[in-house]
């Protein structure tokens, strides 16, 4: 494993808006380190360029799918044939329970929040994955059935105009998919191809804005959503609130939460130094895309320390696209939540990325 710099001070962001703050961490910890890749003799070379950047990145895609399994096939992407179960009046938008075809024999159980303005109007909307947390409920949570209040950014991005999917994780709540008879060597990768599906599936839609998309998620939601994003580049901006640390650091070195079949079984052939990438890389690997991580202060499932490091590692991934001001950490004071304060400013963040992304293209 190639390691982070050494311990020092760290750069943290107290609220939306307000200063950077100098908050000393002696404690800084060991990760892979993305500025570092294998030249075609083996040798570790520092990354100098995009092009050595596009190696590196490589480089980690790989070891993540030596963990995760592939990324399925074209065989696999049949026909969406959309199935609407329920459709109820919310006020400002319209709730649609459907499922799709996410590969041949397989369906995903998903909520479609829908804008008037979309059905009636004739208006173009921006559109985002909304993924959910570990929960009971599994996505209804998202979409104001769960009565989890920080957790309805489904609900309050459809209200501001945004068509939002929200896809239910596999083995959980109501979807139970059989991840070994269908081919799969984790959930992780089965969630990552159900949401590229469900891109295909916004796609598709007459009153969806384009092909760039956002994700927004919670805890599990809000690491799925960097996941999908590295392989799948329609998703322009990730909103991870609870997502994430180094593995070294989750829990302090006990992965095991990691490593249920949902998840990823296989990280338990690798001891914590030898796994084949961590979020340093995945983090670089979404650039020059937005990027907003929420790591609040008092979050005890994943370290803002950690999180602090992992950013430091990324960003000159950043600066080599010229574009640092789009990977943005902020630390709210509170535990494991995806606050107000959070929330608004990943929607502002949203807005202003995909209207940005329609104007260009």
């Amino acid at each position: 494993m190639l390691a982070f710099p050494p311990a020092g001070t760290v750069r943290l962001e107290r609220g939306a808006g307000r200063p950077w703050q100098e908050r000393s961490a002696p404690d800084t910890p060991r990760s892979v380190q993305p500025l570092l890749y294998h030249d075609p003799a083996g040798q570790v070379r520092p990354v100098k360029s995009l092009a050595d950047w596009a190696e590196r990145r490589a480089e980690a895609v790989r070891g993540m799918i030596a963990v995760t399994g592939p990324v399925p096939g074209p065989e696999k992407r049949v026909p969406l044939d959309v199935r609407v179960e329920s459709e109820e009046d919310c006020g400002a938008f319209v709730r649609r329970f459907l499922t799709y075809a996410a590969e041949p024999g397989e369906r995903v159980p998903a909520y479609l929040l829908l804008p008037k303005a979309a059905l009636t109007a004739g208006v173009k909307c921006p559109a985002v994955l909304s993924l959910h947390q570990t929960h009971a409920l599994g996505q209804k949570v998202v979409v104001g059935l769960g009565q989890s209040t920080n957790d309805e950014y489904g609900v309050e991005l459809a209200q501001r105009g945004f068509v939002c999917l929200a896809p239910a994780y596999p083995q959980l709540a109501n979807y139970q998919p059989d991840l070994k008879a269908l081919g799969y060597r984790s959930g992780v990768m089965k969630a990552i191809w159900n949401n590229m599906r469900g891109l295909d599936l916004l796609e598709s839609l007459p009153f969806v804005r384009g092909a760039r998309f956002g994700a927004i998620g919670h805890s599990l939601g809000g690491h799925t959503a960097v996941f999908t994003a590295v392989f799948d580049p329609r998703v322009v901006i990730v909103a991870s609130s609870c997502g994430l640390d180094a593995f070294v650091d989750y829990m302090d070195g006990n992965i095991r939460g990691w490593t249920s079949e949902r998840y990823m079984p296989r990280l338990l052939d690798y001891s914590l130094a030898e796994i084949p990438f961590d979020f340093s890389e995945l983090i670089g690997a979404l650039a020059p895309r937005v990027c907003f991580i929420s790591a609040p202060l008092g979050d005890t499932n994943f370290k803002w320390r950690s999180v602090d490091a992992i950013a430091r590692a990324a960003a000159p991934v950043y600066e080599l696209y010229g574009a640092p001001d789009r990977l943005r950490v902020e630390h709210p004071n509170c535990g494991h939540l995806f606050p107000t304060e959070m929330r608004t400013l990943a929607y502002h963040l949203l807005e202003q990325t995909l209207r940005s992304e329609a104007r260009d293209h």
